[in-house]
């Protein structure tokens, strides 16, 4: 098992925080019976209910509610020169596949191309999600939107078990995006699939001095309520690492109670005001491993304490994993399992 307080370092105090603001008693929290408790309830039909069961039984954490997903869509979201240069080997999707089925993943999302590739090989190994919708980046100037790439019905023929989308909430294009991907969630649910909803905020308007509002708690929170009320069963966010887009902006709709009672600055109490707005996670909240960078192994494992202890149902995380050797890639991925193993680190 791997140390998790050796690797936090100076940060070991997230292990030891409790909540004071929305109590963890108020939470659908995960664990082995959470289809039964939770959407054993909801209008999800039995082959719903099935593939996300696939996806809950498999891997390093099978059995414990919680998931381990590894993502692949930067090869379009960033370039594939970009995302694989520093590790050209994936560049093939078997590669890709290799890794989560070697590291104990819970599945695999990534793109039509690379899925079809090798779908026939791999379909039966490891649970696969289908990234149906990128933001293609040949377009000069950039522009903040997601195009659709592929349907729910090329998912199920493949034999995905879910499927995920984008949408970039507060964008120019956001609600077309929402009409888009409303559609694609609806097919997806009679075919049978789950659905991830990636709710990132983007707009340059939610910039101010140094401060990044689009990964303030109060605006990705409620880009994760728009997620859920959207039909998404999984929503995954960035963790939150600051407060206060409403009033800093000057836009939108906020009280009091939502800066003090809901929510403080600590990082926990941040990602807990996402999952409360996940339908006080009744629809797990995944939050994202972030970036490659120099430490990504305390960063990753850092993510995944922040995110179990706040109530959420795991951790996705791709570059940290594959931008490295497939041996120290699997190694990440363990550590941030691990975190998931652990009883002793509990939801504060």
């Amino acid at each position: 098992m791997t140390n998790i307080a050796a690797i936090l370092g100076q940060d070991e105090h997230l292990l030891s925080h409790t909540c004071r603001t929305v109590t963890k008693d108020q939470l659908q929290l995960p664990g082995p019976d959470f289809i039964d408790r939770v959407f054993a309830n909801s209008n999800r039909s039995p082959a719903v209910l099935r593939n996300l069961s696939t996806l809950l039984q498999h891997g390093r954490l099978a059995g414990s509610g919680y998931v381990s997903i590894l993502p692949v869509d930067q090869g379009v979201e960033h370039s594939a020169g970009a995302s694989f240069g520093p590790n050209a080997s994936y560049f093939d999707p078997a590669r890709i596949m290799q890794l989560a089925v070697e590291a104990g993943c819970s599945g695999v999302a990534t793109t039509y191309g690379a899925l079809a590739i090798v779908a026939r090989a791999y379909a039966h190994k490891i649970p696969l999600i289908l990234k149906c919708n990128h933001n293609e980046t040949l377009s000069c100037p950039p522009l903040a939107d997601q195009t659709l790439f592929a349907q729910a019905q090329q998912a199920f023929d493949m034999g995905c078990v879910g499927v995920g989308a984008t949408v970039y909430w507060g964008s120019h294009a956001s609600r077309q995006q929402l009409q888009q991907i409303s559609g694609l969630f609806a097919q997806a649910h009679q075919l049978g699939l789950f659905t991830i909803l990636w709710c990132y905020v983007r707009n340059t308007e939610f910039k101010k001095g140094n401060t990044d509002y689009q990964c303030a708690a109060d605006l990705t929170g409620q880009a994760n309520h728009l997620g859920a009320t959207l039909g998404a069963d999984i929503v995954k966010q960035k963790l939150p690492t600051c407060n206060g887009g409403y009033r800093n902006i000057g836009f939108g709709h906020s009280c009091d109670a939502m800066y003090s009672k809901l929510c403080s600055d600590h990082p926990i109490d941040l990602a807990r005001y996402q999952v409360v707005n996940s339908y006080m996670g009744r629809c797990g909240l995944i939050n994202s491993g972030g970036p490659s960078g120099k430490d990504d192994l305390r960063q990753a494992v850092m993510a995944a304490v922040i995110n179990k202890r706040a109530g959420g149902m795991g951790l996705i995380c791709g570059r940290k994993a594959f931008q490295k050797p497939l041996t120290e890639g699997i190694e990440l991925l363990h550590a941030v399992q691990d975190v998931y193993s652990d009883a002793t680190i509990t939801v504060a």
